[in-house]
Parts: C-alpha cells; structure tokens; sequence
C-alpha cells in the first residue's frame, strides 16, 4: 500500500509539475511585453538563483564534479539560456497557442536525444512519427505565416530542439546527483553571467508595469524555472520515469486552455487538430522500439 501511495504521490506531483510548465507560456507572453526579452528571458534565472542558493546551502549539497559540470554546461544552455530566451523573444510576435503546437514537439526531441546519448538507434517508427509531427508542425507554422515560416517559429524549433538535447543530459546526469539538483546546479552556473546583460535592460519604465506583468516575471522565475522542475522530477522518482511522463502529453492542450482564459486567444478546430496529431505522433515515438550499437536490430 505504501508503493501504491508513493505512485499515487508521483504521478499527482508530475500533474503538477505539467500544469506549471503549461502556463509558461502565458506567462512569458505577459511579461515580456512590459520587460522586454532579455530580461524576461535571462532574469528570471538571476532571481531563481536566489532562492536556489538558500535552498542548496540549508541541504548542504556536494559540489558537482569536474566531469558533471561539463553536463551542467548542457543543461544550463538548454534550459537556463536557450529555452527561456528564444520562447520570450518568439511570445512576442506569436499567440501562446501557436507556440503550444510546435513545443508539442518536446517529448520527442527528448527521446531522441536519449536515444542517441545512451548509445541507441533509432527504429524506422521512431523517425516516421518524428517526421509525421515535424511536417505537421511547419504546415501549421506555415498556414498561420501565409505560406511562409517566421523568425519566431524558427525560434520555437530551436527551443525545443536545445531544451530537448538539455533534458535528455538533464535526465541522465540526474543518476548521479538527483533529480531536481540538475536544475537547481545549472541556474547557477547561468546566473552569475546574466547579471550584466540584465542590469544593462532595466529601465525606470519598468517599474510602471502592471500588477499581472510583476506576477508573471516573479512566476516565471520561481516556478517555471525552479519549482515546477523539482515537481516534475520528483514525480517521475516516485511515480516512475515511463508511467509519469505519459502526462507531458496533456502539456500543449493545457497552455491552449491558459492561452483562452488568461489572454482570452480565440482557439480555432484547426489549432486543436494539428495538435493532435502532433501529441499522436510524440506517442508513436516515445513508445518505438529500439536497438542499441552492436547489438541484433529491432525490428518494427
């Protein structure tokens, strides 16, 4: 009863974990048209190492070696760098429900990274899903672009395929020094370098900003940056890595349902259907079978 309780507990705090991921998105769209990029972008990590600081001195954590920075390295310029400024600067031309389709993309740039990172090859399902959820993705991008893709959703590609190379070291280097230590580590490493470049964009207009703009920045600091990852991970410990993640896939439908309340975005049946396929096609992915070098092949 009490593993029961423990899978119970996991895939709650997995739960989550997705919804603070999930509101991201209408977050970064708020903030950063009072804050600008950089700031919103980079200096949501310069006050989440503050409170990261408290939280590694009280547990007294080990220092990471010289060899598990050079992972730390990764995950900070996946998710402490990459991810938060190419979503921030993309949220500004885009609607949250655009950018929920292409991030849907996420589980499965982070599969395959997984794959290629523990040695294994890709099945012939794997890449027809991928490419199946890819095509999808740059016709919706290019439908809503009128024919043509903007900046702004290379931009999102981009996130995803550095946030999904960060997540995949992320999850391996969590073997060795936890799970939500991964994070608290790559904050910071990043932050001491984003001081200045943040310094350098505040302005005194700032201050001005409304109620929900300060609550957006301060939510996407502490718990988009730090606190929905310790949910996340902590979920996928006690609940299981495979059972827990299943519930990424209710990520993109939930950021559209925060992009209507919250933004009041009109959400249209095309929308709904693209991402669909798209959360159809991660599933087919994330479950192919694979096999690893030197080994007999799988096949599908």
């Amino acid at each position: 009863m009490q593993g029961e309780t423990r899978a119970k507990l996991g895939l709650f705090l997995g739960l989550v974990g997705v919804i603070c991921f999930s509101l991201t998105l209408p977050a970064t769209s708020i903030a950063v048209a009072y804050f600008g990029t950089t700031v919103v972008g980079l200096g949501r990590t310069v006050v989440a190492a503050i409170l990261v600081a408290v939280v590694l001195i009280v547990r007294n954590e080990k220092l990471p070696s010289s060899g598990q920075l050079k992972s730390l390295l990764i995950v900070a310029v996946g998710a402490v760098l990459g991810f938060p400024l190419l979503t921030s600067w993309a949220m500004e031309s885009l609607p949250v429900s655009h950018g929920a389709v292409e991030l849907a993309l996420l589980p499965l740039a982070t599969a395959g990274f997984a794959m290629f990172r523990a040695g294994e090859i890709p099945s012939r399902k794997f890449w027809v899903s991928s490419m199946i959820g890819s095509l999808a993705v740059i016709m919706y991008a290019l439908h809503l672009g009128f024919g043509q893709l903007q900046f702004a959703d290379l931009a999102l590609l981009a996130a995803v395929i550095i946030l999904g190379l960060s997540y995949a070291e992320g999850g391996k280097l969590a073997k060795e020094i936890g799970s939500w230590q991964v994070i608290a580590w790559a904050i910071m490493i990043g932050a001491p370098f984003f001081i200045i470049p943040v310094g350098l964009n505040l302005t005194t207009d700032m201050l001005h900003a409304p109620l929900q703009a300060w609550v957006s920045l301060i939510y996407l600091a502490v718990v988009s940056q730090f606190l929905a990852y310790v949910a996340w991970y902590s979920g996928m410990a006690m609940g299981g890595i495979a059972r827990v993640s299943q519930i990424q896939y209710l990520q993109p439908f939930l950021m559209i349902l925060f992009a209507t309340v919250f933004l009041d975005e009109s959400i249209t049946f095309f929308t709904l259907g693209i991402a669909v396929i798209v959360v159809f096609s991660v599933i087919l992915g994330k479950n192919a079978h694979v096999s690893i070098k030197g080994a007999v092949s799988e096949k599908n």
